[in-house]
């Protein structure tokens, strides 16, 4: 499975009929007659899809189950969704855990994070986010030039943390790729670790390289063009996260 739609078809296979749409307190069924809310459904597992053009492609499918109401279903959102309107209650139940009902005590934070196997990286489980995560750099700038999606496209991106106030992404892109012009919800840095990157903002174009570190405001739009083949270290603040 490498799509979405992919996904979305062994899933209904298993059982899981139903298309949910969220909500910030609740899951809506079809026709916003059915409502489940945060004690009432667990999420069995997820498949994450990282974006291509910009991180705010990125998306995830929930496989979500209800034995109280005795339904199965779907949910497909962005990795956005720490920037919706969504309760505290919400953000937990949302987070995979197959076992029981999450109480506020063992779901407190993000701790202990991390991403399962996915149809763009079936090797298997990597942390996310943990009380002290040490990422190997050189590693992942090798990963993310040997994986399919570097050679069928012009970018790549890897997620490397993924915590309640920020999130770390490894860009790469082919020389002449570009980012669209788009905005972020935080503020964001950019590093360049390869290459030479246009980066537009502001009304004006700063030529980023090696030993240059970027920083924007909130909401601005912007976008990132590759002189030539690059990777950058993109850090994005979670501003809703911090309420």
């Amino acid at each position: 499975m490498t799509t979405v739609s992919e996904v979305l078809t062994h899933l209904k296979e298993e059982g899981y009929t139903i298309d949910f749409n969220l909500r910030g307190d609740c899951l809506m069924g079809p026709g916003d007659a059915l409502q489940l809310y945060p004690n009432e459904f667990l999420v069995d597992k997820h498949y994450r899809f990282e974006g291509m053009s910009d991180p705010g492609d990125e998306a995830v499918v929930y496989a979500i189950s209800s034995p109280r109401h005795a339904l199965k279903g779907t949910l497909v959102n962005g990795y956005g969704i720490s920037s919706e309107a969504l309760s505290a209650e919400m953000m937990k139940a949302l987070q995979e855990n197959p076992a029981f009902y999450p109480s506020p005590e063992e779901t407190a934070d993000s701790v202990g994070k991390a991403n399962e196997a996915t149809p763009q990286r079936p090797a298997g489980t990597r942390p996310l986010n943990a009380p002290l995560l040490v990422v190997d750099l050189l590693q992942a700038q090798a990963q993310i030039r040997q994986e399919p999606a570097w050679h069928r496209s012009d970018r790549n991106a890897l997620t490397l943390l993924q915590a309640d106030g920020m999130r770390l992404v490894l860009i790469a892109l082919h020389q002449g790729a570009a980012m669209k012009t788009h905005t972020a919800p935080g503020i964001i840095s950019v590093q360049v670790l390869e290459g030479h990157l246009g980066f537009e903002a502001e009304g004006q174009t700063t030529e980023l390289k090696p030993g240059l570190l970027l920083t924007l405001q909130t909401g601005r739009p912007h976008r990132v063009v590759a002189r030539q083949e690059s990777v950058f270290l993109l850090t994005m603040a979670n501003p809703a996260a911090e309420q």
